[in-house]
C-alpha cells in the first residue's frame, strides 16, 4: 500500500469535511435574517414545513444539522412537536442538494471558486460580500477535496483492498448497518454519502451495493438528533424520536422493496458510466419515496413518539430556568437574536408582575405577597444571569450588524429590568416594616403614594410594551415621556408635604421615613422603566428627534 495515497485521501477527506463546513456557515449567514423570518412563518400545515425544511437543509447543506436545530427550537418553545414533522421530512429531501452537486464532473474549474472566494474574502469591506466569498470558497474546497479523495482511493485500491473490505457486506440489511454506523460517527448523511460516491469514482463500488449503505446512512444521519436532545426537555426529545421513527419506517419499507423490485437496475440505466450520480440518484430516491408515501401517516408518527415518550406538563410557574434560550440554537445566530428577545420580553413581565405585586404588599399589607415578590425575585436574578451568558456567546459568533445592535440593546434592557427588580424587593421590604411595625399613614399620605405608583404602572406599561413590540410612535414616545416627568414632578411634590406633615405631626418619623423612601424607588423605577423603552438604537434615535422638537 502507498502511504502517499493514504495521505492524499484523509487530506482529501479533511478538505471535503473543511468546505462543507465553510460553504454552510456562508450560506446561513447570507441567508441572516430571512432565515429567521422563513422560520418564524412555520405553522401547522406540514406542507409548508416540509418546504421550509427542505429550503433550510439546502442553505444550510445538513439534514442533522436542521434536525438538531429543531429539537433545540422545540426545547425553546418555538414551535410545537406537530410542527416539526413536515420539516423533518423536508430537510432529508434538502441534504440531497450536496450529492447532487457532487455528481457533476467539475474538477478542472474548483480551483477558480476557491481563488474568487478568497479574493472576494479579502478585499470585500461588507460582511454581507465576505460571506458570498466564503460559499464560493467552501464550494471549491469541497469539489476539491472530493476530487483528492478520489484520486487517492484509485490508487489504494489498485490492489483491491477497498474491494476486499466491501465485498464483506455482502447482504443488503449489513450494508444498511454499515451505512448507519458510519453516518453515527460522521453524523452527516451529506458527508458520508459524499465519500461514498468518491468510493464510486474511484471504482470501488457499484449503485448495486451502495444503495442499502445509503439507506443505512439517512439512518445515521438522526444520532445528533438525539446528542441534540440530551438534557433537553421532554417535547423535545420527541423530536428526536419522531425523527428517527420517519427514516427507519422508510428504510423497513424501501430496503424489502429494493430487493424485489429493480430499482438499482434503474437507477443505473437512468446514469450510466456515472457512479457518483448514480449514488445521489439513490439518495434522493430513498427520500423523496420516504415522504411520499410516509408523509400521509405523519399524524400517527407523531402520536407514536409521544406514546414512546410520554409528555407530562409541569404546572409550576416562573420555573428558575430559561423558556427560549438554548444553546442548541447557537448554531443558527439570526434564530438565537430572535430567542434573545423572546426570554428578555419574558423577563420584563416578570418584572412588571414582581412590581404589581410589590404595591399590594405594600397597600393591602399583605404578607403572602411579600413572599412572592420576594421568591420572583430570585427568578428575575437567575435569568438577568442566564440571558447575559447567553448574549455574550452569541456576541463571539459572526452575526449581521443589525442583529449585533439588537443584541446590545437587550444586554442594555435587562440590566435597567434587574434593577427595577430589585426595587420592587425594596417595596416588598417596606411593606414587611409597615406591618410588623404597625405603621399608620395620613389619608393625603395614601392618597399621594396611590396616584405616584399609578403613574409608575402606567409607564412600565407602556414602556415595556414598546420595547417588546420594537415599534414606536411620536404620540407612543411623547407619552411615556410625558408620564416620566409627571413621576419626577410628584416625587418633589409629595416629599416636600410629607416633611411640612412630619413637621406639624400629622405623620411620625418612622412612617414618614418609610414614604420618603418609597418616593425614591417609584422615582428610579421610572427612570428605568423609560431606560428600558429606549434600549433598541432605533428608539433612541427617535427619542433624540423628539426631545430636540
Amino acid at each position: 500500500m502507498n502511504i502517499y495515497s493514504l495521505f492524499a485521501v484523509l487530506g482529501g477527506l479533511g478538505l471535503f469535511f473543511l468546505g462543507m463546513k465553510y460553504m454552510g456557515e456562508g450560506l446561513e449567514l447570507a441567508a441572516g435574517s430571512k432565515l429567521r423570518h422563513m422560520l418564524e412563518k412555520i405553522t401547522s400545515n406540514k406542507y409548508l414545513g416540509m418546504l421550509v425544511g427542505l429550503v433550510v437543509t439546502a442553505i444550510i447543506q445538513s439534514s442533522s444539522a436542521t434536525a438538531a436545530m429543531v429539537v433545540g427550537f422545540t426545547n425553546a418553545g418555538l414551535m410545537e412537536l406537530g410542527q416539526t414533522v413536515g420539516i423533518l421530512f423536508g430537510s432529508k429531501i434538502g441534504t440531497c442538494m450536496t450529492s447532487v452537486l457532487l455528481s457533476f464532473d467539475m474538477g478542472s474549474i474548483v480551483p477558480l471558486f476557491i481563488f474568487l472566494g478568497v479574493i472576494v474574502i479579502m478585499f470585500s469591506k461588507k460582511n454581507n460580500y465576505k460571506y458570498y466569498g466564503q460559499i464560493l470558497a467552501g464550494f471549491g474546497i469541497l469539489f476539491y477535496g472530493m476530487t483528492v479523495m478520489s484520486g487517492g482511493l484509485k490508487e489504494l485500491n489498485q490492489h483491491g483492498l477497498i474491494d476486499n473490505i466491501l465485498t464483506s457486506i455482502n447482504s443488503p440489511w449489513l450494508g444498511l448497518l454499515f451505512g448507519t454506523v458510519i453516518t453515527a460517527i460522521i453524523q452527516s448523511s451529506s458527508a458520508s454519502v459524499g465519500i461514498l460516491m468518491a468510493l464510486g469514482a474511484a471504482g470501488a463500488i457499484d449503485v448495486h451495493q451502495a444503495i442499502f449503505i445509503v439507506y443505512g446512512m439517512n439512518i445515521g444521519a438522526c444520532m445528533p438528533a438525539f446528542l441534540s436532545a440530551v438534557g433537553a426537555k421532554r417535547n423535545a426529545k420527541q423530536v428526536a424520536i419522531l425523527n428517527f421513527i420517519i427514516t427507519l419506517f422508510g428504510a423497513v419499507l424501501l430496503v424489502p422493496l429494493t430487493m424485489i423490485l429493480p430499482v438499482s437496475n434503474v437507477i443505473e440505466n437512468m446514469f450510466s458510466g456515472n457512479v457518483s450520480a448514480q449514488i445521489s440518484a439513490s439518495h434522493i430516491w430513498f427520500n423523496v419515496v420516504n415522504m411520499v408515501v410516509l408523509m400521509p401517516f405523519s399524524g400517527f408518527m407523531v402520536k407514536l413518539s409521544q406514546k414512546i415518550l410520554p409528555y407530562k406538563e409541569d404546572p409550576e410557574k416562573d420555573k428558575m430556568s430559561p423558556e427560549f434560550i438554548d444553546n442548541r440554537i447557537l448554531k443558527t445566530p439570526p434564530m438565537a437574536v430572535l430567542q434573545v428577545e423572546k426570554e428578555v420580553e419574558r423577563l420584563s413581565n416578570l418584572v412588571k408582575k414582581n412590581f404589581n405585586r410589590s404595591l399590594i404588599a405594600f397597600f393591602d399589607r399583605d404578607k403572602e405577597s411579600i413572599d412572592k415578590v420576594l421568591e420572583r425575585e430570585k427568578v428575575i436574578d437567575y435569568l438577568v444571569k442566564a440571558i447575559t451568558d447567553y448574549i455574550v456567546k452569541i456576541n463571539g459568533l459572526d452575526i449581521e450588524d443589525h442583529d449585533r445592535q439588537v443584541v446590545a440593546a437587550m444586554y442594555s434592557a435587562i440590566q435597567d429590568l434587574e434593577r427595577i427588580g430589585d426595587h420592587a424587593e425594596n417595596i416588598a421590604e417596606f411593606a414587611r416594616t409597615v406591618i410588623e411595625d404597625n405603621l399608620k399613614f395620613s389619608d393625603q399620605a395614601t392618597r399621594d403614594m396611590h396616584d405616584i405608583c399609578d403613574k409608575c404602572q402606567r409607564l412600565i406599561e407602556l414602556s415595556f410594551n414598546m420595547f417588546n413590540s420594537q415599534t414606536a410612535s411620536p404620540m407612543q414616545i411623547e407619552e411615556i415621556i410625558k408620564v416620566e416627568d409627571d413621576i419626577d414632578d410628584c416625587k418633589d411634590a409629595y416629599k416636600i408635604s410629607h416633611i411640612k406633615r412630619m413637621n406639624n405631626g400629622t405623620c411620625n418619623g418612622e412612617s414618614g421615613t418609610v414614604f420618603l423612601n418609597m418616593l425614591v424607588d417609584i422615582e428610579r423605577v421610572g427612570d428605568h422603566s423609560i431606560n428600558v423603552a429606549f434600549s433598541i438604537p432605533e428608539k433612541n434615535k427617535q427619542l433624540q428627534s423628539t426631545v430636540k422638537d
